[in-house]
């Protein structure tokens, strides 16, 4: 270094590169936060050392406010929705990457107005470092809740009507589209297609690729009411079947309705796919065990949650990370 040249001060991204850690991890050793391992502690005290590091003290001050916890809400009107294969790994993907930044995770539900003023509550007392928020439903409140809140917010998915700066989401419109396009391009002319809740996005978006690709194959959409449950699926099937008994081919908007649906055909004697060719979506370990086996759009759902986790751990260290969309890709098995 030249006489007289400033010296360059070392950044916190250099300790947490040196240590082996993130950056929020070093920025909470540093202040002595909660939720650190001593291993990860005494990383950072030595790449301090090493580097000289000294911590700025509007850093500091920000830091110690962190909680040392993340938490994950989700919409829903039924608690046992974190037992649903889908949530289940959403929340495996999460807790993995906040696991890397030594975050815990919190869930919530905000199933009832007192689960959702809950949530209001923790939005407004920074009882948490930052919330990934899913499955809102269209008008749902904690979508303005989040857009006024001080703490970093994730979308997992999009909003019905709004377009967060931050979110996460997967190509539901071209993975529809590419399932309903597998059973054309095999034949089938008369696809019907059991729909996802549609006062969600990820509901409106599935819908949207199922009828794209029917309408550019000259082909009259056919849809029917799910809410991404096997039962649902079931009933669907049920109704289609008694509307439209000439159907060759269904294109359901979850693996866990396509699999009410193939219960359905079983016992109304439909053969799959000779009869009727069925695909889902999401690739949840359901479709593999069904019978037959069911082709589906496979999404990355365990990456929807480490990647809501990145972009939040992101957020909770200054960055400003853009929105993500994750891709899709079709699954070919027995049923279609």
């Amino acid at each position: 270094m030249a006489e007289g040249a400033p010296r360059r001060h070392t950044t916190l991204d250099e300790v947490a590169e040196l240590a082996g850690v993130s950056r929020s991890v070093a920025s909470r050793a540093l202040n002595n936060a909660p939720h650190v391992s001593r291993a990860k502690r005494e990383a950072v005290e030595r790449a301090v050392r090493q580097l000289g590091f000294v911590p700025n003290p509007t850093a500091r001050a920000l830091a110690t406010r962190q909680t040392g916890a993340a938490a994950l809400v989700v919409s829903g009107e039924d608690p046992s929705i974190f037992a649903d294969p889908f949530f289940a790994r959403v929340i495996a993907g999460a807790s993995a990457a906040l696991e890397d930044a030594d975050l815990h995770l919190m869930l919530c539900l905000a199933a009832s107005d007192r689960g959702r003023g809950r949530v209001e509550r923790l939005l407004r007392s920074k009882g948490a470092d930052g919330v990934m928020l899913m499955a809102l439903r269209e008008d749902d409140p904690l979508a303005r809740l989040a857009e006024e809140a001080e703490l970093p917010v994730v979308f997992g998915g999009r909003p019905v009507g709004l377009e967060p700066r931050w979110y996460v989401d997967v190509d539901n419109v071209g993975g529809a589209r590419a399932a309903t396009e597998h059973l054309i391009a095999a034949g089938r002319t008369r696809v019907a297609t059991i729909c996802g809740r549609l006062d969600t996005e990820v509901g409106r978006a599935r819908y949207r690729g199922y009828r794209d690709a029917m309408l550019a194959a000259g082909l009259e959409p056919y849809p029917s009411a799910g809410d991404f449950t096997g039962p649902s699926g079931a009933a669907a099937m049920a109704a289609l079947l008694a509307h439209r008994p000439d159907l060759d081919g269904v294109f359901a908007a979850s693996d866990n309705m396509a699999a009410g649906a193939l219960r359905t055909l079983r016992k109304a004697g439909r053969l799959v796919p000779s009869d009727v060719a069925v695909v889902g979506f999401d690739d949840l370990p359901v479709a593999r065990i069904a019978e037959p086996p069911l082709t589906t759009v496979h999404q990355p759902v365990e990456g929807l949650g480490r990647e809501m986790a990145r972009m939040l751990v992101a957020l909770v260290d200054g960055q400003d990370p853009t929105p993500l969309i994750l891709p899709t890709r079709l699954v070919t098995r027995a049923s279609a």
